[in-house]
């Protein structure tokens, strides 16, 4: 056997983010040392991996596909030579495969990760940032080791340890008539033109706002990626609704942007780190967990201004 763990990592970046370009920048290498590293393992193995589509990035082969299960367990397996070492030394040393909800992952992810990595400089994180329905299913599958996101439909096979409560607000561009009041009603920002931040199960929970107070909210447009919506709102398109708090108030074209409170209760977020209960638990998950309940709270959220008082002491439910 000639090739490499390394070898697998690389082609296993490359898969998942269907461009050698994404992969460079996900596991921070050049993107020759890739470019590479896949040929010699595609030599080695004797079978093409990817169709190589130019402009378009990599698609797996039929081989490929088959190939990218198997170097995913080998990893897995692999890793897990960490978790045992680590749990026989008493030391915190390893990969953790951590998911991100897409919303939260530029505010919290950067800063989480390097606070814990300074703290256990053995260990490793992969990122990786989607929407809530593609986290459970990774989770299930044991894609990812644990997940950093909203209680939103969690299943009964994934536990999740509440961090945080984010309530709802609305955000607006500096010139909206709403960016000068101090808060507004549900009945109030109906009527107006919604950027509605359209991702699986949180565009439900922005639309169940409306639906528990009997109104309809006025759709006028759908975004799958908060800095678009956030764009749009700086534009002048309309208003949208967030649990996010972040520091920077500016879009990414600059211009600003005001959040104002929505008047009313209204069921918070709750953001929380999820795992799958079946999973056999490390020192390294542990680890992480207590790590992620000490930086998260109340107190103060990575990347984010201080949400307030956790937990709420009348949280209604949807």
């Amino acid at each position: 056997m000639r090739f490499t763990f390394r070898q697998l990592e690389y082609f296993i970046a490359a898969a998942e983010c269907g461009s050698i370009t994404l992969a460079s920048e996900r596991i921070n290498l050049s993107q020759p040392s890739i470019s590479t590293a896949i040929s010699q393992l595609e030599a080695e193995l004797g079978a093409q991996l990817f169709v190589r589509l130019h402009a378009q990035g990599l698609a797996l082969t039929a081989t490929g596909r088959l190939i990218l299960g198997e170097a995913k367990r080998i990893i897995a397996q692999a890793e897990g030579l960490y978790a045992v070492a680590s749990e026989a030394s008493e030391q915190v040393r390893g990969q953790i495969s951590l998911g991100c909800l897409i919303t939260l992952a530029p505010m919290i992810l950067p800063e989480l990760g390097r606070s814990f990595t300074t703290r256990h400089p053995d260990t490793r994180i992969r990122h990786h940032e989607n929407h809530q329905e593609w986290l459970l299913d990774s989770l299930r599958r044991a894609e990812i080791d644990a997940a950093i996101t909203y209680d939103l439909q969690i299943p009964d096979e994934i536990a999740f340890v509440p961090l945080v409560s984010l309530p709802p607000h609305v955000i607006v561009g500096e010139d909206h008539h709403f960016a000068r009041r101090g808060a507004v009603t549900i009945a109030e920002i109906a009527t107006e033109p919604l950027v509605l931040l359209d991702l699986p199960l949180s565009r439900e929970y922005f639309l169940a706002l409306f639906l528990k107070e009997g109104l309809q909210p006025n759709v006028h447009s759908r975004f799958g990626h908060p800095d678009v919506v956030r764009a749009m709102v700086a534009n002048g398109y309309g208003y949208s609704l967030a649990n996010v708090r972040p520091r920077a108030d500016l879009a990414l074209d600059g211009r600003r942007l005001v959040r104002v409170d929505l008047a009313g209760a209204h069921r918070p977020m709750v953001l929380g780190i999820a795992t799958l209960r079946q999973a056999r638990r490390s020192r390294l998950l542990d680890a992480f967990e207590a790590h992620c309940a000490e930086v998260i709270s109340a107190r103060g959220v990575p990347g984010m201004e201080a949400p307030g008082v956790w937990p709420p002491t009348d949280s209604p439910q949807l």
